[in-house]
C-alpha cells in the first residue's frame, strides 16, 4: 500500500484555532485540523484550498507550511503523511449548515488553547504548532479513532 500525502490547514482566527470533526454520525469525538488527501496534478496549495472548501465552506490563503506528521495503522498498513500550512480566511464564515459533499465532516468550530485541552486530538503537537511559530516534523504516530 502507498503511502498517502494529505494537507491541512493550520487557521487561527482571533486566537482560536479551526477543527474539525470529520467521523460521520459522530462516530469519533477526535478532532483535526481541515484538509485532506492530494489529488494528482494539482498541487499541495490548490489541493487545500479545495478540501477546506468542501469542508468548511470558508476560501482561504495558504501561507508557509509549519508541521509535517506521519501516521500509520499497523494493523491495515494504512500510512499517510500529512503537511500542515498556516493559512488565513479570504471569504466566508463558519456555517454549521454546510454540507460537505463526501458528508464526512460533521462539525466545525474555533477552539481556543485551553478549550482544546478538554479535546480529543490529532496529531499531539497540533495545539503548539498552531499557537506559535517555527516548522515542525512529528514522527511516526499510530492511528486512532
Amino acid at each position: 500500500m502507498p503511502i498517502r500525502l494529505a494537507t491541512r490547514a493550520i487557521i487561527v482566527r482571533e486566537n482560536r484555532l479551526l477543527l474539525v470533526n470529520a467521523y460521520p454520525n459522530g462516530t469519533s469525538d477526535l478532532w483535526c485540523a481541515p484538509g485532506g488527501g492530494a489529488e494528482m496534478g494539482a498541487s499541495l496549495p490548490d489541493n487545500l484550498v479545495r478540501e477546506v472548501h468542501e469542508e468548511t465552506g470558508l476560501t482561504i490563503s495558504v501561507g508557509a507550511p509549519c508541521l509535517i506528521n506521519e501516521f500509520h495503522d499497523p494493523e491495515t498498513g494504512f500510512h499517510q503523511v500529512d503537511i500542515f500550512f498556516r493559512c488565513t480566511i479570504t471569504d466566508g464564515t463558519i456555517d454549521q449548515q454546510w454540507q460537505d459533499p463526501e458528508a464526512i465532516v460533521t462539525d466545525r468550530r474555533f477552539f481556543t488553547r485551553a478549550e482544546m485541552a478538554g479535546l480529543r486530538f490529532k496529531p499531539d503537537s497540533l495545539a503548539e504548532i498552531a499557537f506559535s511559530d517555527g516548522l515542525r516534523y512529528d514522527p511516526l504516530e499510530r492511528l486512532i479513532r
